[in-house]
């Protein structure tokens, strides 16, 4: 089973994701059960945010591991920009805390960037980390350039990770932000590792490429592109899936190893960019 280090602690490289769940009555119960056969299966990371239906994805996740042995858990939230400053970010945090049901937040992540200074953003994350209520911060949705300024920040190169959409079909980090992460040990949270299921114009289900090495491993494409998400071993992917069975699914490609010829036919089925592009958030 692959794993990866986040918050100086290994995790499983695959975590569940919770974007859009919570928000349909109807498929709670259900919701409930994915993430618990997710963690069930071999899952430890959750990652939702104050945003996901503003805070039903956070309490969707609290009932789900309210009968679980929290300290095998690894929760990821994020705040919005807008509560991202000294004065605000702190009543986000109990807020969150209290929808999960939790004391801590192992990794508190800025959701992506706002008009609060980024070293108020810093220093509020900091001070919140010292009083125990996350374990570690980070961001999402930052590129190159954001990342480059956050670290010449005082105390700015404690950040635990960033998270960016990333998917064989969105590889647009890999021009320079990967690299550069890389070189300093900034692990990849990958959010949309599979297109939210070939709905982000992926093409995925008719790529003969795709279906030859599923195949070969007697497994589902997406199943693939999970474990070609993870590859580096240095990347969390977060799928998301209400449904038990496909989360269950999607923690099982931890145990596929692609081959070197496999990786390469998947890079000409689905090249990385050769330039400069803006960074790709849904």
């Amino acid at each position: 089973m692959k794993e990866m280090l986040l918050s100086g602690q290994k995790v499983p490289a695959i975590g569940l994701g919770t974007w859009h769940m919570g928000d349909t009555k109807s498929i709670r119960d259900q919701e409930v059960k994915a993430l618990q056969a997710g963690i069930q299966a071999g899952a430890k990371v959750i990652d939702t945010a104050e945003m996901y239906g503003n805070g039903r994805s956070e309490d969707l996740v609290g009932e789900a591991i309210s009968t679980l042995d929290r300290n095998n858990l690894f929760l990821i939230d994020k705040v919005l920009p807008s509560n991202a400053s000294k004065s605000a970010m702190e009543k986000s945090v109990n807020k969150s805390l209290k929808l999960l049901g939790t004391d801590y937040i192992d990794l508190y992540l800025y959701h992506w960037r706002g008009s609060i200074p980024l070293i108020e953003t810093v220093e509020t994350l900091k001070e919140i980390q010292k009083k125990g209520k996350i374990k570690s911060w980070g961001v999402s949705n930052f590129d190159l350039a954001d990342m480059k300024e956050l670290v010449a920040l005082p105390g700015g190169d404690e950040v635990a990770a960033n998270e960016d959409l990333y998917s064989l079909n969105s590889r647009g980090i890999e021009y320079s932000l990967l690299d550069w992460m890389r070189e300093r040990h900034i692990p990849l949270i990958a959010y949309s590792p599979v297109a939210q299921g070939d709905t982000h114009a992926a093409k995925f289900e008719g790529n003969q490429t795709l279906k030859e090495i599923a195949a070969n491993h007697n497994a589902s494409i997406y199943q693939i592109i999970l474990a070609w998400d993870i590859r580096d071993d240095a990347t969390l992917a977060i799928p998301q899936t209400s449904n038990p069975d496909h989360a269950v699914d999607n923690v099982k490609a931890l145990k596929i190893d692609l081959t070197k010829d496999e990786l390469e036919a998947l890079d000409k089925a689905y090249p990385a960019p050769n330039h400069k592009v803006p960074l790709d958030i849904l």
